[in-house]
């Protein structure tokens, strides 16, 4: 009986937690990765702090395209301005084509500590891998293999309690916030709320509620009519969503404590290779031969593992905004042939985002960048997605509660000061 329910609540499971792995992609491991090196356990509480903002965020977005069966963007489209929904896909498509560019390069830089490949064409091997999973296997298949992908995340948490850590200074630094008002310290901070609380996480997350209501046949045939929803698919929803949050934020510390403990503890305090990267998971594997090149394994496995799930999220969430906004046919269950224009975007983005890599771009620090570009673009996308799930002419009775409400708004608030204060940071460094 238990046994039984276990599968039924892992089933459940759909959307949430594969938006949070996805959060943790190449660039969150790197961000995360720098600012435990950097600045040791002072940003830690970043991911306890993030965590109701995060879930509040996600669960707006989710809400949504569950209540709504449409994307974000398409609800912009109606219930407010057509200049309004283009800007927003201008910003994801800005946003996301970027992270393509540096997740890919990510990939291929990781596979070479371990193959001795050439870049370029490691870079396209991805390239090419990515796209077949994405255009030509269903919605189902794929979701299961993205589900699946997400287990690469365990690698930080292991490690974690593999090292003899500080436990009082951890335990501190997490629940007691540190701040330094510099440039350097603002900059990261804000690459950190950007890689968690990242904008192509709202289209997607929103959109894949909407692909599960068609693949369990619960969107209506007459345009326009709301998909057959209850307070039990909302709760569904809220505990998937929890879940995956969780599990996101979660890594996010294990991958900090892990850079502070290993790195910064050793003065490794900036990093700007995959190898100095890699060097965070050597006491997962300490106690084997050749320790060094196992560590660069499991983190060339994790990157590679969490590319292939981030990518295809980042070009689909983009992909589902332009389909939105210019009314065409846009699903992972379509075929080629029905959907041209939706498989075109994921196809163009994913290539320009391969183009990136050849512009001579360190790929670390364009993860690093990639993070605060997705923390400015989020700020007023978390503004239209406050108003949209707290409507009740466009939600009904599904519209937030109070709390969600507050949580998103704080996090509109709360990145909108980091971005300010980052940016007067940098103003104040040539005044």
């Amino acid at each position: 009986m238990l046994v039984k329910k276990i599968n039924k609540f892992f089933k459940e499971l759909g959307p949430g937690i594969i938006t949070g792995a996805a959060d943790d992609d190449p660039s969150g491991i790197a961000t995360y990765s720098q600012t435990g090196a950097r600045f040791g356990y002072g940003q830690l509480w970043l991911s306890l702090f993030t965590l109701p903002l995060m879930t509040a965020v996600q669960e707006a977005c989710a809400r949504i395209g569950l209540i709504t069966g449409r994307g974000i963007v398409a609800v912009i489209k109606e219930f407010y301005a057509e200049k309004i929904a283009l800007a927003a896909v201008f910003l994801i498509l800005l946003a996301n084509t970027i992270n393509i560019g540096a997740d890919i390069g990510a990939m291929a830089a990781a596979l070479r500590l371990i193959l001795p490949l050439n870049f370029a064409a490691a870079t396209l091997v991805f390239t090419a891998l990515i796209l077949v999973l994405e255009i030509f296997t269903s919605y189902k298949v794929y979701a299961r293999i993205l589900k699946w992908l997400a287990l690469f995340l365990l690698a930080y948490p292991i490690t974690v309690f593999l090292v003899r850590e500080p436990w009082p200074l951890i335990l501190r630094a997490t629940f007691i916030p540190h701040l330094e008002f510099s440039f350097a310290f603002l900059f990261i901070i804000t690459g950190v709320v950007g890689t968690t609380i990242s904008p192509y996480l709202f289209f997607w997350e929103a959109d894949e509620e909407v692909e599960e209501e068609r693949e369990k046949h619960l969107l209506r045939n007459r345009s326009g009519q709301p998909p057959k929803v209850n307070w039990h698919r909302v709760k569904t929803m809220r505990v998937d969503n929890a879940v995956g949050m969780v599990a996101s934020n979660l890594v996010t510390w294990c991958i900090i404590v892990t850079a502070a403990t290993v790195l910064n503890a050793n003065g490794v305090t900036n990093i700007t290779t995959s190898a100095q990267a890699a060097q965070a998971l050597e006491p997962l594997v300490r106690t084997f031969p050749h320790s060094g090149f196992l560590a660069k394994l499991i983190f060339a496995s994790g990157i590679i593992g969490l590319g292939l799930l981030a990518v295809p999220v980042l070009s689909g969430s983009a992909s589902y905004a332009v389909a939105e906004a210019l009314n065409w046919k846009a699903s992972l269950g379509y075929k080629l042939k029905r959907a041209h224009g939706f498989y075109g975007v994921i196809t163009i983005a994913t290539l320009v985002g391969l183009l990136i890599n050849f512009v001579g771009v360190d790929p670390i620090q364009a993860l690093l960048i990639t993070a605060v570009i997705n923390g400015i673009v989020a700020v007023p996308l978390i503004f239209l997605i406050a108003k949209i799930a707290g409507s009740a002419k466009i939600m009904g009775e599904y519209k937030s509660g109070n709390l969600s409400n507050f949580f998103v708004w704080l996090t509109f608030v709360f990145m909108t000061l980091a971005v300010l204060s980052m940016l007067l940071s940098l103003f104040g460094r040539y005044l």
